[in-house]
């Protein structure tokens, strides 16, 4: 949590205090596609994408963020950015 040092203190929500979540980002490649269930059934359902309905194509790299990491080391919560562009 972030307060403003020179802030009294008030309960309930107020703009002094702020909730810190950092995320990260980071790079990977498209190896397979799994389908969605219930209501994404017939559309890209493991990556959070904005565009469900046309999933980058395999073997692209994409950028993605995430909070924080397993203890086996995989990325949690994470959610599409974009897809690299090649240089």
């Amino acid at each position: 949590m972030l307060h403003r040092a020179d802030a009294p203190y008030r309960t309930g929500r107020s703009e002094l205090l702020v909730k810190l979540k950092p995320q990260f980002d980071a790079e990977g490649v498209v190896v397979a596609h799994l389908p969605g269930q219930g209501r994404h059934a017939g559309r890209l359902g493991a990556l959070e994408l904005r565009e469900r309905d046309t999933p980058p194509p395999l073997g692209s790299i994409v950028s993605f963020r995430y909070r924080e990491r397993t203890p086996s080391g995989l990325p949690r919560f994470a959610s599409f950015l974009r897809v690299r562009e090649e240089p």
